[in-house]
């Protein structure tokens, strides 16, 4: 078994999801949110120092959820199915790994038939309205995503794992994997680019990316 990890805002989808929350809470709650994601995934700030305060601006009930939901599948990932299909065939199996809110990646999840997700979970009242969120999920704070890395090998014993994704949380992971790649497709950041192994713009240049470079034996 080889895992094939995905962030999802700005890699398997266009759309930064909290952003888009925001955007739908007002144009003056945007602007900030907006600013706070773009330096978190720059590396600018940590991420544990927006991510609580994000979410009190924006208090996102389920229905704002399922709208993000929509907008995911919406914008979705140029050649991400073919992606996936040829990359299923080569032995690979993919995982949603995101400091994204696992309610509202849930329709993209399943549109693209990747039953793991690890990505915050919100709660709810039983009227669907925003109750908060777990803190001490990982991919609140920087270094969470290798947290979560370390766990899935452990879990699951793949031969290999390979990351792919856009922020510098994502790049976080590469001590872990066997290859971390950076993807730009939507938003290329000089941070990661500069620091990755591999780069791509387009999700076609995955599956023999994974074919061509020698990845280290399995842990």
């Amino acid at each position: 078994m080889k895992l094939l990890v995905f962030d999802c805002d700005s890699t398997l989808s266009a759309i930064e999801g909290v952003d888009e929350m925001a955007r739908l809470r007002g144009e003056a709650i945007f602007a900030e949110v907006a600013e706070l994601t773009t330096q978190a995934m720059n590396g600018e700030i940590p991420i544990q120092s927006i991510f609580a305060r994000r979410l009190a601006l924006i208090r996102p009930d389920r229905a704002l959820c399922t709208q993000i939901g929509a907008l995911y599948l919406q914008h979705l990932a140029p050649g991400i199915e073919e992606t996936l299909r040829v990359t299923r065939q080569a032995g690979w199996s993919p995982l949603i790994l995101s400091g994204g809110f696992r309610q509202a990646i849930e329709p993209l999840a399943a549109a693209l038939q990747i039953e793991a997700i690890e990505a915050v979970p919100l709660h709810f009242t039983p009227t669907g309205a925003y109750q908060g969120f777990d803190p001490s999920y990982p991919t609140t704070r920087n270094g969470g995503k290798p947290e979560l890395i370390r766990q899935l090998r452990t879990r699951l014993q793949p031969s290999q794992i390979v990351m792919v994704g856009d922020g510098v949380s994502d790049w976080e992971t590469s001590p872990e994997v066997d290859l971390f790649v950076g993807f730009g497709g939507f938003t290329a950041r000089p941070a990661v680019k500069e620091k990755s192994e591999a780069f791509i713009h387009s999700f076609g240049e995955l599956p023999p990316l994974l074919e061509r470079l020698p990845l280290a034996p399995a842990r």
